[in-house]
């Protein structure tokens, strides 16, 4: 299945893509939250759709899509997690994954604006892969992880440089700001993807091609991420884990090169779809 969620921000119904339809799934009752994954939601929504896909409306072309899950407990990412990225920016390969967590109050639909934040210099892009989990994982073994995996999504880890490397302190500074984890725009399944470790990842900036990259070449695949983060931390149900980015970020420029107000990023994976996301200049909610 392909899970979406659309409509005014903070307001999204539920729904569902069946052969490149987006249908309305609001009368399941459900949002796509922690309790609907805990609660075997994948499977009876999987059987609510089968039951009435003949009843369910279609949800008008152009509508604005939201991330295809309700804010999770946490967005758990990975750094330098690819070793072109590493090098480009000047970091020595990990011999662990290293960990840092963004904001859940940074995410935004697909194709929702970016906006750089108040007093930043240095807004940057980083496609990735999102694993989402399917249920409580805690001290799992790498050869069950892939049973806690519901999905994956596509996501654009937006990250301010210089509040990330140079104020000091964790890379979180630089991760959590409002509109920085645009996901989306659907969330699919595992049986929607052969093979999570093959996948295209691409990024452009203004038609101009920056990133292009493939899972294959992840320092730390899937199941191994699923099974070392549940070592540190309990990884509850809707949690999102954003595997790290290839290279061809602006910080790997020589010189680098930033995002500003009116610049336009489209992005994508394989099996997973594609984004656009608008820059605009910081303003006050």
């Amino acid at each position: 299945m392909k899970l979406i969620r659309f409509g005014e921000l903070n307001k999204e119904k539920t729904g569902v893509i069946i052969n490149d339809v987006s249908y309305d799934t609001s009368a399941f009752g459900e949002d796509y939250t922690e309790q609907f994954f805990e609660n075997d939601g994948l499977n009876r929504l999987q059987q609510f759709v089968g039951q009435n896909k003949d009843k369910l409306p279609t949800v008008p072309e152009g509508t604005r899509l939201g991330s295809p899950f309700a804010r999770p407990s946490k967005i758990v990412c990975i750094g330098l997690n690819y070793a072109d990225h590493a090098k480009e920016t000047g970091a020595k390969t990990p011999t662990e994954p290293i960990i840092f967590m963004k904001s859940t109050s940074a995410l935004v639909g697909p194709n929702d604006d970016i906006m750089i934040p108040k007093n930043s210099t240095k807004t940057d892009w980083e496609v990735e892969l999102a694993v989402v989990i399917g249920k409580k994982a805690s001290y799992v073994g790498e050869d069950e992880a892939m049973d806690y995996v519901a999905g994956y999504c596509l996501h654009n880890d937006v990250s301010e440089r210089e509040f990330q490397l140079e104020r000091n302190g964790t890379w979180d500074k630089g991760k959590g700001c409002d509109t920085f984890a645009p996901i989306g725009p659907f969330l699919a399944t595992k049986d929607e993807i052969a093979d999570v470790n093959n996948l295209r990842l691409w990024l452009n900036v203004n038609d101009h091609a920056m990133q292009n990259g493939t899972t294959a070449n992840l320092i730390f695949n899937v199941p191994f991420l699923v099974h070392y983060l549940s070592q540190f931390m309990t990884l509850l149900p809707g949690d999102v884990i954003s595997t790290g980015t290839p290279a061809g970020v602006g910080l790997g420029f020589d010189p680098p090169v930033y995002l500003k107000p009116g610049d336009v990023v489209e992005l994508g994976i394989d099996g997973l779809g594609s984004a656009k996301q608008r820059v605009i200049a910081y303003a006050k909610n």
